[in-house]
């Protein structure tokens, strides 16, 4: 094992075990990093204890409770409280104030989301409302995968190639120039995907990785 220090620099401290809380620190633990989780309900606590790194009960709106945790030493740090706005936003200011470099924080509304940001959290998720635009765009169109990157306009899409592309190299086709949308990935049939360059040929039955403004990726995902 290594030093404290080094641990603690290594790991993530998760602040609020709902669904969201929990499944987020089962999936950094995957990840190979630990997790200190914590929620002030001890019931949830005594039902995850032995399936998290450490699970604690205590009131994350108590700064020298935290203090005693360590959690002042962490280097990334998620708040993941639900629907106590309150308790959400004082937690993620005494986080702020312990100057952990990396915060993320979880909010239920707009008007949350915005305090947040102002208070100093450096990521600001709507799980809901990502996901449920997430799953808008898989269903409403030809795109088998959606990640958009809110704050930049910025989106990553899977889907199928417009016939326009079929038999051609990027070179040749420019979807970039001509829609804005890059083709940074391409899959054959049976085959694994590879890294596009301006000599890939894009044919019918590919699928595609396709990355630009969001907008620009909405429309090239949806031509024929």
């Amino acid at each position: 094992m290594g030093s404290k220090t080094t641990r603690l620099h290594n790991s993530v401290v998760v602040i609020g075990l709902g669904r969201f809380g929990r499944s987020l620190a089962r999936e950094v633990m995957a990840g190979g990093a630990e997790v200190l989780a914590i929620d002030a309900d001890d019931h949830v606590v005594q039902s995850l204890t032995g399936r998290l790194t450490h699970v604690v009960t205590a009131d994350s709106t108590d700064e020298e409770a935290l203090r005693q945790l360590s959690v002042h030493e962490f280097r990334r740090a998620v708040v993941a409280i639900g629907t106590d706005v309150e308790s959400s936003i004082l937690t993620t200011s005494i986080l702020v104030d312990f100057g952990i470099p990396n915060i993320w924080a979880k909010a239920i509304s707009n008007a949350h989301a915005k305090i947040l940001s102002k208070v100093g959290a450096h990521h600001v998720v709507r799980p809901e409302h990502d996901m449920g635009r997430r799953v808008a765009h898989l269903v409403g169109g030809k795109l088998q995968d959606y990640i958009e990157f809110d704050d930049e306009g910025y989106a990553i899409a899977k889907t199928t190639p417009p016939s326009y592309l079929w038999g051609l190299p990027l070179r040749q086709s420019t979807p970039r120039t001509k829609h804005g949308a890059a083709v940074i990935g391409v899959k054959s049939p049976g085959q694994g995907f590879i890294l596009a360059t301006p000599d890939t040929v894009i044919n019918r039955g590919d699928t595609i990785i396709v990355s630009g403004q969001r907008e620009a990726v909405e429309r090239f995902s949806n031509m024929d």
